[in-house]
C-alpha cells in the first residue's frame, strides 16, 4: 500500500486532492494506495470522504509514503518539503487529465498542474510549481522553485521568475525578447489582473496596468 499525502486541506487541497484521486485510480490498481490528507496541527476528518493525518503519523507509517503540498505559502511549502524529505517521504506531481504538456518541457518535482492548466514548450520549471486553473506558461520560460500562479495567469514567452514569487489571478506577463527576458525577481508579488510590460525587482509587489510599484502608505 503506497500512502499518498497531499498536506493541507484548505481550500486548495480540497481543490488538488480530486485530482490527486483521479490520477492515482488510473495509475494504480485498487487497493495498491490510499490519497489522505496530511496537516500540520489539529488532524480531524474525515474531509471530504478521505482521512486527515497529522504529520507526525503520516511521516511514521510504514511502507512507501509520497506527499505534495498544496499550501500556496512558499515558505511553508519549503519548510515542510524539506521535513517531509528528511523523513523519507518522496514528492509526487500532481498533473489533471486535461493539463496539456507539450514539448521538450523540464518540470521540478512536486509541481501541481491544476486542470485546464498549459505548459507549451522548451519551458524549465522549478521544484514544486503551483498552476492553479486556466493559467499557462508558454515557450522558453524558466520559472525557479516554490513558484506560485493563481488561476488564469497568463505567462507568455521568454519570462523568467525566479525562486518564491507570487503571480496572482488573471495577472498577464508580456513576453520578453531572446536578449532580455522579462523577470520577475525572486520574492516578488504580481497582484490580481496586472499587465506586467517590464522587469519585477525581487521582493516588490506590483499592481496595475501596466503594473507599477504598490504604493506605501505613511
Amino acid at each position: 500500500m503506497i500512502l499518498y499525502g497531499i498536506v493541507g486541506a484548505g481550500g486548495f487541497g480540497r481543490e488538488v486532492m480530486p485530482v490527486a484521486q483521479q490520477m492515482l485510480a488510473a495509475r494504480h490498481a485498487p487497493g495498491e494506495f490510499e490519497a489522505v490528507f496530511v496537516v500540520e496541527f489539529g488532524a480531524a476528518g474525515p474531509v471530504n470522504g478521505h482521512r486527515v493525518l497529522d504529520a507526525e503519523t503520516f511521516l511514521a507509517a510504514g511502507g512507501e509514503r509520497r506527499f505534495n503540498i498544496a499550501i500556496a505559502d512558499h515558505q511553508a511549502r519549503r519548510r515542510i518539503a524539506e521535513r517531509f524529505i528528511a523523513a523519507g517521504a518522496a514528492p509526487f506531481d500532481v498533473v489533471a487529465a486535461n493539463s496539456v504538456q507539450l514539448a521538450a518541457n523540464r518540470i521540478g518535482e512536486g509541481a501541481i498542474l491544476c486542470p485546464f492548466t498549459t505548459v507549451t514548450s522548451n519551458a524549465t520549471i522549478g521544484r514544486f510549481f503551483h498552476a492553479n486553473i486556466y493559467s499557462y506558461v508558454a515557450h522558453d520560460c524558466v520559472i525557479g522553485d516554490f513558484v506560485t500562479f493563481a488561476p488564469g495567469v497568463m505567462c507568455n514567452g521568454r519570462v523568467r521568475i525566479e525562486d518564491h514569487a507570487y503571480i496572482g489571478t488573471g495577472a498577464v506577463l508580456r513576453e520578453g525578447a531572446p536578449d532580455r527576458p522579462v523577470v520577475i525577481g525572486a520574492g516578488a508579488v504580481v497582484g490580481m489582473g496586472a499587465v506586467v510590460t517590464k522587469s519585477v525587482p525581487p521582493g516588490a509587489t506590483v499592481v496595475g496596468n501596466p503594473a507599477a510599484p504598490l504604493a506605501r502608505k505613511g
